[in-house]
């Protein structure tokens, strides 16, 4: 129901609103499972994604976002099960096991999940290095990777901003990428399939790219 309501109201609505430019989205496929391995710039990508693609998409979020008290608890819970996202705990030893359990779940039943292989937003504009969990996504499933670039969502939504502002934003789908014919999944194959993904995300976003994981300011710890 809620995801209805995203789809047929929501979504027309914030098209007609920020007319954002979409491009490629016919390497979007109609059904079947597929990964959507986009770049991070603001905390908005993800219903972002979840506003232009035609059908649903998945993503991982915080467990918390669920859990919370309250009217307010509740609608934010609804909310974010209407933009696709799971719940997933983190901070602990098993949240990256977990977050690769709930995308092989979504793909193996033919569903659409959405992963940023930075791990976290770009702080600079800069386009990271990729974790290689899109590879073992792609690996253990079969399904192909459409690499996505969002330009302009750092605009529409800055930093410490708690509404949208109006901003012209482009989303970009390359061609998909198919690494079922891949017969090595050792930590070379993953490294190199990752690559390959972090490679044509770059060739969208024409970011600047840096062969380095992010790191977040406070973990610049000497």
């Amino acid at each position: 129901m809620l995801h209805q309501l995203v789809r047929y109201v929501l979504a027309p609505t914030a098209r007609l609103v920020y007319r954002p430019r979409v491009h490629g989205l016919e390497n979007v496929p109609a059904d079947g499972p597929v990964i959507l391995a986009a770049n991070h710039r603001a905390v908005l990508d993800t219903a972002v994604i979840s506003l232009v693609v035609r059908r649903r998409v998945q993503f991982l979020g915080k467990a918390e976002y669920f859990t919370a008290g309250g009217i307010r608890g509740r609608l934010m819970a609804a909310a974010m099960d209407g933009l696709g996202y799971i719940p997933v705990e983190r901070g602990n030893a098993h949240a990256g096991l977990a977050a690769l359990n709930a995308g092989q779940q979504v793909l193996n039943a033919g569903g659409a999940f959405a992963i940023y292989p930075e791990g976290t937003r770009s702080l600079d504009g800069r386009l990271y290095r990729g974790h290689t969990g899109v590879a073992v996504l792609a690996f253990s499933t079969g399904a192909p990777v459409v690499p996505v670039a969002l330009t302009g969502t750092e605009k529409l939504m800055p930093r410490g901003g708690k509404i949208p502002r109006p901003a012209r934003i482009s989303v970009r789908f390359g061609q998909p990428l198919d690494f079922s014919a891949w017969t090595e999944h050792n930590l070379r194959a993953r490294r190199a399939a990752t690559d390959e993904v972090m490679a044509a995300i770059q060739a969208l976003s024409q970011q600047e790219y840096v062969n380095s994981y992010h790191r977040r300011p406070d973990e610049n710890i000497a």
